[in-house]
């Protein structure tokens, strides 16, 4: 039983070590234009988390869609905010007072087992966005 233990122990303290932290810029300005996440599109593993920094004021990263078993976020106005990706799935989010620039992006964890739900969020966001049309659906297309 002790072996058991200590054997569970271990796997737990080595799947949290490999964990990794990945950041994400809310920018004024960027490569894909005004308004943006940097990067927009990001692929990750369950358990490892997203950082997201300010880089310029006034913006917040808000979920939209998450997987099942996974949390919603809203972070504040000119704050940092950091997520854990609990579940595997797809994940959108948008900065609310510049969504309507189409400041939004998308996190893949593992196999897209919300696809419909996430692909939905992002039609969603894309026709209430008076700029930057393409953005979401390119960052989207490359969920597969």
């Amino acid at each position: 039983m002790r072996k058991l233990s200590v054997g569970l122990l271990a796997a737990m303290v080595s799947t949290g070590a490999l964990a990794a932290e990945h950041i994400v810029k809310m920018k004024n300005a960027g490569a894909e234009g005004p308004m943006v996440f940097e990067p927009g599109y990001l692929e990750a593993k369950k358990g490892d988390t997203v950082k997201f920094v300010m880089t310029d004021p006034a913006h917040n990263s808000v979920s939209v869609a998450v997987p099942e078993g996974a949390e919603s976020w809203s972070g504040q106005i000119n704050q940092e905010i950091t997520v854990t990706l609990d579940a595997e799935g797809v994940y959108v989010y948008k900065c609310t007072p510049h969504a309507p620039l189409n400041m939004a992006g998308v996190i893949k964890v593992g196999e897209p087992t919300n696809y419909d739900d996430a692909k939905a969020a992002v039609e969603k966001l894309t026709a209430a966005a008076a700029t930057n049309k393409d953005r979401l659906k390119n960052y989207f297309a490359n969920v597969k």
